[in-house]
């Protein structure tokens, strides 16, 4: 007799083991329509899922997080089903739910062509129209082998084979006379997966992801509770599409990237002008934070990595070189073990902490190559780097300077909605429970103190510590991870630092690794697309370009572009042989924000014709006037 407690709190009670979808029809029938699956004691399960004993029991329909990824994962099933009915011989393999839609890879000869894709799309909302019901069975090990081996399905009998042990079960979902392996849950039938997808494209995927196996054909899609969701999705990929940083790179003449540097950027003049007006900004704020700033070895021996742990956490992901004398060094992946160096030089004092030590290092991380991606993903980069050294007592105050500094920040680049993300304790961790829960703690109260929500992650946190994730919401509502926050009494232990207490004593120092943008290519590429190019005034890097009607105006066009530069705005002329609507034409596609056109008037009057990025006519003005309007 379950006794099943609902979301509310309220209760309900069953004489004989009940399905969700039973507990949902009990409810309402408005609630049983609704039902895509069910959470009893907080795990996923399908609405089919029998509750024998007492539980809690939620609900899951379209409204809910969970929803989504279900209707991803039936939507790769669905497609798989669609391929397999029409082009029969094809073998499926691996069909998960990713971020934003979902995949499915095939082992077909003949490649998948885009009038294909096509069809299987419309073949999936004929599958849909059917209304099948899904249903999970379970087979003997040996026997869901032999089943799929008398399919020609090779791939499917390997992954039961390596995956699934001797002696257990295999969970199989069936929709029609369509079946394939799978953990679930899924919908109840595939008419719930409704409307709201699209085959998106095909792809080159080794099997499991190992270039010494064979190529296979990974075709892509999206999935959404509905088309005006769907709409707003594929809405959203135009407009990235035209705001692509790598796009823009060129047209705008920032910077570029050369197969001879996988993974490094090239800066072009107005690439690193805007470079280093974020540097120039980032460094007032630090000092105003009272931050000091230190620069540190690119090239570092092999122990300081293993007194780190790095060596032997992030071997794989960093460059190394070994000398004549056989000493072998690394590239600094992180900045954090020189940081530690810079502290342990000379003896410090508590009146000395918090000592706030900020650095622009270059760091290099071995990326592999189809992972790079524009400045977004790449293997030599600059982060905005600080090590922030405190007492216990101090460790939570300091958090939540951080915390404000970092939310302050993002609000002059216009990133208003911004997602805190904590994550604790991973399994390979390095220190005792006792210091990870006030590692931990320290964050926590710092973001309650502050009324700041957050979303958790389980066991996501560095191996030295637990760490705050800051992540933005760009103009076109996609979310970028950028400035980090991670407090660690690890490192400090390792490297044996102290400092002396008031006691006269030797104390260990608390350790917060922080980073405002994260890495600054990465940031640039953001701001990049979050502007499309129109960057803030302040941020341009060419803020107002200066050109002639006819050569007559020449001199004056000189003169003024050399005020303007005296008074600090980066300015450049265009005495081209051109007419002028051409050179406007073209300069509001280089994204200049101002344009000063110089006539017989202008000259006369020592004024200039001002235009916006805009379009806008700011009539013909005083060069002071105008250098006021730049300023503001």
């Amino acid at each position: 007799m379950p006794d099943i407690t609902l979301p509310d709190g309220s209760h309900r009670q069953f004489d004989n083991p009940v399905s969700v979808m039973d507990i949902a029809c009990d409810i309402g029938p408005g609630l049983a329509k609704a039902t895509l699956a069910g959470k009893v004691n907080g795990e996923l399960v399908d609405a089919s899922f029998v509750v024998e004993q007492d539980a809690d029991v939620a609900i899951v329909t379209s409204r809910d997080e969970e929803a989504l990824e279900l209707l991803r994962h039936d939507a790769a099933h669905v497609m798989a089903q669609a391929v397999q009915e029409l082009y029969p011989g094809t073998q499926v393999t691996i069909g998960p739910a990713i971020e934003d839609g979902f995949y499915y890879d095939f082992a077909r000869e003949e490649p998948f062509t885009p009038e294909d894709l096509v069809e299987i799309e419309k073949r999936m909302h004929e599958i849909v129209k059917r209304d099948l019901p899904i249903v999970r069975e379970v087979m003997d090990r040996e026997a869901a082998m032999k089943t799929f081996g008398d399919l020609g399905e090779s791939y499917k009998v390997e992954i039961i084979d390596e995956i699934i042990p001797q002696g257990e079960e295999v969970s199989i979902y069936r929709q029609g006379e369509w079946f394939d392996v799978c953990r679930g849950p899924h919908l109840p039938s595939t008419g719930k997966l409704g409307s709201g997808f699209k085959v998106m494209k095909v792809a080159g995927a080794y099997w499991r992801g190992d270039s010494k196996n064979e190529m296979l054909q990974r075709i892509y899609g999206t999935a959404w509770p509905d088309k005006k969701q769907l709409r707003a999705y594929l809405h959203r990929l135009e407009e990235a599409e035209k705001r692509d940083h790598r796009k823009l790179g060129r047209q705008l003449e920032l910077f570029h990237l050369h197969e001879e540097a996988p993974g490094s950027v090239f800066w072009h003049p107005k690439g690193w002008t805007l470079f280093n007006k974020l540097i120039e900004y980032m460094r007032k704020r630090q000092e105003d934070a009272g931050y000091i700033e230190v620069n540190t070895p690119d090239v570092m021996d092999r122990s300081l990595w293993e007194t780190s742990g790095h060596w032997g956490n992030y071997r794989e992901h960093m460059f190394t070189t070994q000398t004549e004398d056989e000493r072998v060094f690394a590239l600094k992946p992180m900045n954090c073990p020189g940081s530690v160096l810079m502290f342990s030089q000379g003896l410090k004092s508590y009146r000395d902490l918090p000592l706030r030590m900020a650095e622009f290092g270059k760091v290099h991380r071995y990326e592999p190559s189809g992972a790079l991606h524009g400045l977004l993903r790449v293997r030599h980069f600059t982060q905005d780097d600080a090590h922030i050294y405190c007492t216990e007592e101090q460790m939570e105050q300091e958090c939540i300077d951080v915390i404000e500094l970092i939310l302050d920040i993002y609000k002059d680049f216009g990133f208003d909605d911004v997602v805190i993300k904590f994550s604790d304790r991973p399994d390979n961790r390095i220190g005792s429970d006792e210091v990870w829960d006030k590692l931990e703690g320290a964050l926590i109260n710092a973001l309650d103190s502050m009324g700041r929500e957050y979303k958790l992650f389980p066991g996501e946190g560095a191996f030295y510590g637990p760490k705050l994730e800051f992540v933005l919401r760009d103009a076109i509502g996609r979310d970028w991870q950028c400035g980090t926050l991670q407090v660690d009494m690890n490192l400090p232990e390792r490297f044996d630092i102290s400092y002396i207490g008031e006691d006269g004593e030797r104390h260990r120092p608390v350790m917060l690794h922080r980073a405002l943008f994260g890495s600054l290519e990465r940031f640039f590429g953001i701001l990049v697309e979050h502007y499309e190019g129109k960057f803030p005034v302040w941020l341009a890097p060419v803020q107002a370009v200066v050109m002639n009607i006819t050569d007559k105006q020449a001199p004056y066009v000189g003169k003024v572009e050399k005020m303007l530069k005296n008074q600090g705005i980066r300015t450049i002329s265009d005495l081209r042989n051109e007419k002028v609507g051409f050179k406007i034409r073209e300069h509001t596609l280089q994204r200049i924000p101002y344009m000063l056109v110089v006539g017989d008037r202008e000259v006369e009057e020592e004024h200039v014709a001002v235009r916006s990025l805009d379009g806008e006519d700011l009539g013909s003005i005083a060069i002071d006037e105008f250098v006021d309007l730049v300023k503001q």
